[in-house]
């Protein structure tokens, strides 16, 4: 697989008026944060409102930081929802600045 580069596209008016949309918006939800070798994990309340916007995020993300990888894990029996982000050598550094 090709190694894109660690860029985000957004200008930087556009990344504060979606900010809220996005991750940084998204892990100030977020009741927990995990690192991982190569990014990051934080748990979310098992809500509808919560996954929609983690879609939501999700969907934004990849169009303008296509380096980044996205799992999102739903527990059985109403448990958590874990998001986890990775990606190439220093997305963690960037994702460390990240609330929670």
């Amino acid at each position: 697989m090709k190694t894109l580069p660690i860029v985000c596209t957004l200008t930087p008016g556009d990344l504060a008026a979606q900010r809220d949309a996005l991750l940084p918006g998204l892990v100030e939800r977020a009741l927990e944060r995990v690192e991982r070798p190569d990014g990051f994990a934080w748990r979310f309340e098992a809500r509808t409102d919560v996954l929609e916007a983690i879609a939501g995020a999700i969907d934004r993300e990849r169009q303008c930081c296509a380096f980044l990888r996205f799992e999102l894990t739903v527990e059985p029996g109403g448990g958590p929802v874990w998001l986890s982000v990775s990606g190439p050598a220093g997305t963690k550094e960037l994702l460390a600045g990240l609330a929670t």
